[in-house]
């Protein structure tokens, strides 16, 4: 994240530190009046903001004024908007900033399967990064101060506490010994010492993998046995909602044995569900869902569309994510929203390029839309335009994401690379007919005959996803159908008609649940049972299809299965 502050005055800014300024500029040199800072931030933590500024006493103006703004990932300079704010106090947070190489995602969602050198070598560097920062902190971190009396042994204390928490388990005598006791007797100084019980922690295959240690199965007659295991699920529960570490609750339900039965788990993974880190998790998801990261560096045709500029595709970006977190954050989570609905985020900029009606100067709100037009996440128009070409529409684009992304169905890799064919080349033909004339051979039908009329049915909308009724002044033709695997066939027509059709299809709900499921807990859904996948969907659709309490059943389910 990109902090900008614009002011005359003197200023200062502290972002996620307390001690630091991000921007310091309380004494002004020269005639800057705008200073910027970069700053690493993880989604789903509150983090502390905190700006102050001043005017001389000794200047001619009466007036003072100063700007607040950032640039978020893959967006522009705006102003910091009020629901990204909340008056209450967040502390510090240390957040990593030694990159790491992609994880493997050839089999259609993250896994940590392989171990690389370049892998292993930014693992060593975070932790170097990380035992800096302890040592630095250590002071606020046990507590304590320098010229305690007992200052040693309370920053011991902390160490116990650290190992343990990276852990996600309590500390052995023999654990104990090695990983804090050892380090402080070896080395020269404290401050050393909490370096090298950091290194050594983060480097242990305790904290890098899931489960080192040899579990027995739910049911262990063995009470000691029993309680190892309910830390495995613990963490198991910790990784698949928040991918972080348990919280202290969840580890005193452990301690207590409270994690041994399906409903003691499912209490904990419903209380959270409702954390800031689960719904950032869940909104993650939905943008790996919708193909949401494949969509970069997107433009259009200058000529034909002039008003889409970067700050248009900037509040593209914002509306959907709006749109999302308004459907996640309601007390329903309703799948069937996604799909269906008729309502779209706009402001003044996206309302005057979509003919929306709103005022130039219109801040982001939900706006409903003619139903016949519009439909959840199918028809936003950031997805319209971002599958799709630089000045045509692309019924290929948008089918292979129906197709892949929202019914679950596997394509093959073409068998030869056929670059699109030029609109110049038939002038004559609109866009449906081109790619009808493109796909005809045989080998191509073998797929296309699945892609084309799923595409065709969002033929309506252009290359910036604006709605249309023709192309070349003929009507447009927005009739598809789909050959669904039960070996029923179905007519669509329109947006409306497809989205129907999808929410309502259990191809649709099996394929949301399995991806949700992979992005949770990183292992294959077959896995954890041939049925699971029918099971979860089951349980989705008698729970009118809250996407929240899915959550909560997939992490149950995956926390109380045996590895």
């Amino acid at each position: 994240y990109e902090f900008i502050v614009r002011t005359e005055n003197g200023v200062r800014l502290w972002v996620n530190d307390t001690e630091r300024p991000l921007i310091d500029a309380w004494v002004r040199s020269g005639t800057d009046l705008e200073h910027r800072e970069t700053i690493r931030l993880l989604g789903g933590r509150a983090y502390r903001l905190r700006l102050e500024f001043f005017k001389s006493e000794r200047g001619k103006e009466k007036v003072a004024a100063v700007s607040l703004l950032w640039k978020r990932p893959n967006h522009v300079d705006e102003l910091i908007a009020e629901r990204y704010l909340a008056p209450y106090a967040g502390g510090t947070q240390f957040v990593v900033n030694t990159p790491f190489p992609p994880d493997d995602r050839s089999v259609g969602y993250e896994r940590g399967t392989s171990v690389s050198k370049q892998w292993d070598q930014a693992a060593t560097h975070a932790a170097i990064e990380t035992a800096g920062y302890v040592a630095e902190n250590v002071n606020r971190l046990a507590a304590t101060r320098n010229n305690a009396a007992d200052y040693e042994s309370r920053v011991k204390e902390f160490c116990y506490q650290f190992v343990e928490r990276a852990f996600r388990r309590p500390l052995n005598d023999e654990l104990r010994q090695f990983f804090v006791d050892r380090q402080f007797a070896a080395a020269e100084s404290v401050d050393i010492a909490v370096k090298r019980v950091v290194l050594l922690a983060l480097k242990s295959p305790r904290f890098l993998y899931r489960e080192v240690d040899s579990a027995p199965s739910v049911g262990d007659a063995q009470s000691e046995s029993s309680t190892v295991h309910d830390y495995d699920v613990a963490a198991r529960l910790a990784f698949a909602l928040w991918d972080s570490l348990p919280d202290r609750e969840l580890l005193d339900a452990a301690a207590k044995g409270q994690l041994h039965t399906a409903e003691q788990v499912r209490v904990q993974a419903d209380r959270m569900s409702q954390d800031l880190r689960a719904r950032a998790k869940l909104h993650e998801f939905l943008h790996t869902w919708l193909r949401v990261d494949h969509i970069q560096d997107l433009s259009k045709n200058a000529e034909s569309f002039p008003e889409f500029d970067e700050a248009l595709v900037s509040d593209l970006r914002t509306s959907l994510d709006l749109f999302l977190d308004e459907v996640i954050s309601n007390s329903e989570a309703d799948f069937r929203q996604l799909l269906q609905s008729e309502r779209l985020f706009a402001n003044g900029r996206l309302a005057a390029f979509y003919g929306i009606d709103l005022p130039e100067d219109a801040p982001f709100q939900s706006v409903a839309l003619d139903p016949r037009q519009r439909a959840g996440v199918v028809s936003h128009p950031f997805l319209l335009s971002g599958f799709a070409y630089y000045d045509t529409s692309s019924p290929i684009h948008r089918g292979v994401f129906i197709a892949r992304s929202l019914l679950g169905r596997s394509l093959r890799v073409p068998p030869e690379a056929v670059a699109p064919l030029s609109p110049d080349l038939h002038a004559d033909l609109n866009t449906r007919e081109r790619v009808t004339l493109q796909t005809s051979p045989a080998v191509c039908q073998s797929c296309h005959s699945l892609i084309n009329p799923l595409g065709f049915s969002l033929e309506h909308y252009d290359a910036a996803g604006r709605y249309r009724i023709e192309e070349k002044g003929r009507p447009i033709d927005a009739t598809g159908h789909y050959d669904a695997l039960d070996g029923t066939s179905v007519d669509f027509r329109g947006v409306r008609e497809l989205a129907d059709y999808l929410v309502n299809s259990q191809e649709t709900q099996s394929a949301f649940v399995e991806q949700l499921f992979h992005h949770m807990v990183k292992q294959p859904i077959n896995a954890f049972g041939p049925r699971a996948t029918d099971e979860l969907r089951q349980s989705f659709s008698e729970r009118d299809f809250n996407m929240r309490k899915l959550l909560v059943e997939i992490a149950t389910r995956a926390a109380m299965t045996a590895r």
